[in-house]
């Protein structure tokens, strides 16, 4: 009997949304290869034998793929995750692996649309990553929406420091190898959890806020760790068993929210049995039907384009995709991602021209990875806490945000001794808030039946941002610092000189974009006054009078799901 317990028990647990969150934990730390594009660029640019802009017009599919997937944002709706996390896991591997032979000798004479769809694929299966997860997350932790974005958005900016990590430990310092493993480690990690990532069916929990706070010093702790490491190693030289421990002691970390998971399906199972208990076996059964009364569902979607609902309940595509408050946002992700990446996939060169050693680059790029947690991790939490607490709109703290990303240009445009570290923390700090405060709003102003649409055609905007501001600005300067200031067969340029100009014209952009925000602050302003989760609370409260009224009929096997939208509609899968 106790054998059986304990397997049903343990189903429990791999069914149950708690550990659905710490296996997108894992999958979104493996997907933050993608920021460690800065480590390779030379190696393609060596191979290729190109000029800067003809590199950042590389990075440009890179940022193409890894931004523009409306593909997936479709599948959601029909596809299993799993399906859509087998398909992640094929594209990393395939654009990784194709480019690590090219850079290897393996490719004869791979041109630069060769490395361009290639960089795509690769980037690709990092948003399709982003959107499964956040879209399942969101959806089984609806009422902490900040916290939860900010912990996914978190694990995914400190993916490059933990990756970094681990590869040095089995490749060492060998940079070509590195391209082979976020080939096959990242692929091999989502494959792995597949099936684990799905959406439950919504539960009321009584201690949820604790057990985020519980999370997030767990990844705090990984976080510091990673950075009292990354000094070390610019102290002392590690060899390959050193690197091994630390990897050792980085799993450790990141398994611990396991645990927190096993702890909350068993605090879950002892309150149903409670309930169970207390029940009345005279309450009557009934089924909880398919009930469906959206307003926008009852009218065509064409004729209610401009007739939109109040900000947080549910909007069409067509509502949201020709609203003001997604132009811009769309703006802001425009300017922010595109200038913050520019200075991120740029830093080892940025590096190169100010005279940094390669160990000091490599200890920048975790820098920024370190400190794009923190900004997400802060800005998830600090909003959450500060729109409870105080009505603080998250609008306003994008504009601070961007404020801070100016000063990191700054720093970069006008450098002095070891500046680029400290640009690196704010870029890093700056680009992470960003990401984490966007992609909420989204979900507040339009709702969440179509937030995965809503999250991609906002995404679209990045790469116009980083096309602009990386190639036709970043590249074109850089060129021109090549043949003013060094040797242009070279096509290096050295010197405090050389991202002056593009990095002066990035902090007046930036701070473009923060006006811009500022207006979204004028126009939500109302919005982010009232209690923006109130409707969802009320209709969560009337789903758990049905519970309590009809329990044999709500306790469903677990691969079904009760999702409650914000009209009142009970809709079960």
């Amino acid at each position: 009997m106790e054998s059986a317990q304990f397997s049903n028990f343990a189903r429990q647990v791999v069914v149950g949304r708690w550990f659905s969150l710490f296996a997108s934990f894992l999958v979104m730390t493996s997907a933050g290869a993608f920021y460690l594009y800065a480590y390779f660029p030379e190696h393609i640019k060596e191979t290729l034998q190109c000029d800067q802009t003809t590199l950042n017009k590389i990075s440009f599919y890179k940022d193409i793929g890894s931004n523009i997937d409306v593909v997936s944002a479709l599948l959601v709706y029909i596809a299993p995750s799993w399906i859509l996390l087998l398909i992640c896991s094929a594209l990393n591997f395939i654009g990784y692996f194709k480019i690590w032979q090219a850079v290897v000798g393996q490719i004869a004479h791979p041109t630069v649309e060769y490395f361009g769809v290639y960089i795509a694929i690769a980037g690709n299966s990092q948003i399709l990553a982003n959107t499964v997860v956040l879209v399942i997350c969101v959806r089984n932790f609806p009422e902490r929406r900040g916290m939860i974005l900010g912990l996914l958005k978190g694990f995914l900016g400190l993916g490059a420091a933990v990756l970094t990590q681990v590869y040095l430990a089995i490749y060492g310092h060998d940079t070509k190898s590195l391209i082979l493993f976020i080939a096959w480690c990242p692929s091999l990690i989502t494959l792995f959890f597949a099936f684990s990532i799905r959406e439950v069916k919504i539960v009321k929990h009584p201690h949820e806020f604790r057990v985020f706070i519980q999370i997030l010093c767990i990844t705090l702790v990984l976080a510091l760790f990673l950075t009292v490491l990354t000094i070390a190693e610019q102290m002392v030289q590690f060899d390959q068993l050193a690197y091994t421990f630390v990897v050792v002691a980085i799993i450790g970390l990141l398994i611990l929210p396991l645990f927190i998971a096993i702890r909350e399906e068993m605090v879950q199972l002892n309150l149903n049995n409670m309930i169970k208990f207390e029940k009345s076996q005279s309450k009557p059964q009934r089924p909880i039907h398919a009930i469906s009364h959206n307003q926008n569902h009852g009218n065509s979607h064409y004729s209610n384009i401009f007739n939109k609902p109040e900000r947080g309940d549910d909007y069409t595509i067509l509502q949201g995709f020709f609203s003001i408050d997604m132009l811009l946002i769309c703006l802001t992700i425009s300017i922010g991602f595109g200038s913050s990446l520019t200075a991120m996939d740029n830093l080892g060169q940025i590096g190169e021209s100010q005279g940094y050693s390669t160990e000091s680059v490599n200890a920048m790029v975790s820098i920024i990875s370190i400190f794009n947690f923190v900004g997400r991790i802060f800005s998830g939490f600090v909003s959450e806490i500060l729109l409870e607490k105080y009505k603080f709109p998250r609008p306003l703290m994008l504009t601070l945000t961007l404020l801070v990303s100016c000063i990191g240009f700054l720093l970069v445009a006008f450098p002095f001794h070891n500046s680029l570290y400290i640009a690196s923390i704010l870029i890093g700090f700056s680009f992470g808030s960003q990401v984490l405060l966007d992609i909420t709003m989204i979900s507040e102003i339009f709702g969440l039946e179509h937030y995965a649409m809503f999250y991609n055609i906002a995404q679209l905007s990045c790469p116009i941002g980083t096309y602009v501001l990386k190639v036709l600005v970043a590249g074109k300067l850089y060129d021109e610092a090549v043949k003013t200031w060094s040797d242009p067969t070279e096509y290096i340029c050295h010197g405090e000189q050389c991202y002056r100009s593009s990095f002066t014209f990035l902090t007046g952009i930036s701070l473009l974009g923060a006006a811009i925000s500022l207006i979204l602050v004028k126009r939500t302003r109302e919005f982010y006054r009232e209690d923006i989760y109130k409707k969802f609370r009320e209709d969560m409260d009337s789903l758990k009078e049905e519970v309590e009224l009809y329990p044999h009929d709500v306790r469903q096997p677990e691969v079904e799901s009760i999702h409650v939208h914000q009209e009142g509609t009970i809709i079960k899968k």
